[in-house]
């Protein structure tokens, strides 16, 4: 996959420094995406893009953008976080049906949820950016539209005209889609051109990669790949969404004039990034009695008990270090950032969600799977790349968004999707997981 993507940018005579840059992002947003599997929800997803927009920081060697790099984070954990309401596990589940409408159904609807993830998180990390003295974001204004837009979109769509897209389900992805349509009303009438670009193109490498991965995770299990597979398809929807997010970014224009945060933002910024979901994620998925119901299939009442203390203490462990050395850093800047405090940041917040993920598949009572190493891996190629790769974003050319490409582009992904449908259902005739939304006569 990776050397298909590498021939396709090579082709469009894309730079190797930009390339490079986007496939620290594509890597770093996959790899925390496949970790935010093992905890899921909105705590989850908004912990791994925190980590994507550290990584877009840093791959873009701008100096201006880490004076404010709280903000952005922030920004853009809250923008992927909020995607994390929708339920999309039936929707999977159409795309593994054995007959086209059903697959081609699971696959269109994953390719829209996939969408909503990236509108969300590419449009409120891109308003971080573009926010300036010039024309500075009114967060309070657009969150409270986004709020009145989403409700008022779920009441029409599911309430009224009954359009359900998961039954029995929740239809949380009604509440995001109108939360992205008052998004872009307030971008195109505030002028935020870059953050609407940045939007759109996120949402399409998003939308492409879940119901991508869908495809990969079915055809892994046809074929009894003994590999997590589901994995592979969260790692799919971040990478894709992560590569077209930092193309976006890298070719867009952002404003010279930033507005550098106050420090009691910054406070604000790293409690919620650095304590408040941590904590939310340790409260959900980390804490004793959540081990003892995971380990209750073993028949050693005192192992269990004994190993869900050790897991959880060593998870709360792993979230209070990382906090506190990260405060560390940043009252050592006096809050004003270089990118050596990026960087550590990034890797703090990045490590600690890894080790994270070893503990919930535990490590302290039985031998991790084998993509939990490859999470590693990753991290490991992503520091070398940092190190390594210097990209000068002045030489780069900007681009505007052209209304007929992306046209064309979704209609050419459309199609794909639905020859991956027509490959899918001709490779099985029925396998686990598998739903019918439609009855097929």
């Amino acid at each position: 996959m990776l050397f298909v993507i590498y021939t396709l940018l090579k082709t469009c005579c894309m730079k190797k420094e930009l390339f490079a840059s986007i496939l620290i992002v594509a890597m770093t947003l996959g790899t925390a995406w496949a970790v935010r599997g093992h905890f899921g929800h909105e705590q989850g997803a908004a912990w791994a893009g925190a980590i994507g927009a550290l990584a877009l920081i840093l791959a873009s060697r701008r100096k201006e953008w880490y004076k404010k790099m709280l903000v952005i984070t922030l920004s853009s954990a809250f923008g992927w976080g909020i995607t994390g309401m929708i339920s999309y596990g039936i929707v999977v589940g159409y795309g593994r049906s054995d007959n086209l409408p059903n697959a081609f159904y699971g696959y269109l609807m994953l390719f829209v949820i996939g969408g909503l993830f990236g509108l969300l998180g590419g449009g409120m990390t891109g308003l971080s950016l573009e926010s300036s003295r010039t024309n500075k974001v009114k967060w309070a204004a657009l969150l409270s539209q986004m709020v009145i837009g989403g409700l008022i979109v779920y009441g029409f769509l599911i309430n009224q005209l009954g359009w359900l897209m998961t039954p029995p389900r929740n239809e949380n992805w009604a509440i995001c889609l109108g939360a992205a349509l008052s998004m872009f009303w307030y971008m195109r009438r505030n002028n935020f051109t870059s953050s609407f670009r940045v939007s759109i193109i996120t949402g399409i490498g998003s939308g492409f990669g879940f119901a991508f991965g869908n495809f990969l995770q079915t055809v892994g299990t046809v074929y009894e790949i003994q590999f997590n597979m589901w994995n592979v398809m969260e790692y799919s929807i971040g990478f894709f969404g992560g590569m077209a997010l930092a193309y976006s970014v890298f070719t867009s224009k952002w404003p010279d004039k930033i507005i550098v945060p106050e420090p009691w933002k910054n406070i604000v910024a790293f409690l919620v990034l650095f304590v408040f979901i941590p904590l939310v994620v340790f409260q959900q998925s980390l804490q004793f009695n959540n081990f003892v119901e995971k380990l209750s299939s073993l028949n050693d009442p005192e192992h269990v008990v004994s190993v869900s203390k050790i897991s959880s203490i060593a998870s709360l462990f792993v979230i209070i270090s990382s906090a506190l050395m990260s405060w560390i850093n940043i009252k050592k800047s006096k809050f004003i950032f270089e990118r050596k405090n990026v960087m550590l940041l990034f890797m703090l917040l990045f490590s600690s969600y890894i080790a994270l993920g070893y503990i919930i598949n535990g490590i302290f009572h039985e031998n991790v799977q084998l993509n939990i190493h490859l999470y590693v891996l990753n991290l490991i190629i992503i520091l070398f790349l940092l190190i390594k790769i210097k990209l000068p974003i002045p030489e780069i050319s900007i681009k505007d968004l052209n209304s007929r490409k992306i046209s064309f582009i979704v209609i050419a992904i459309i199609l794909v999707i639905f020859f991956i449908a027509l490959i899918s259902t001709s490779i099985h005739d029925g396998i686990p997981g598998a739903h019918d939304r439609f009855t097929i006569p």
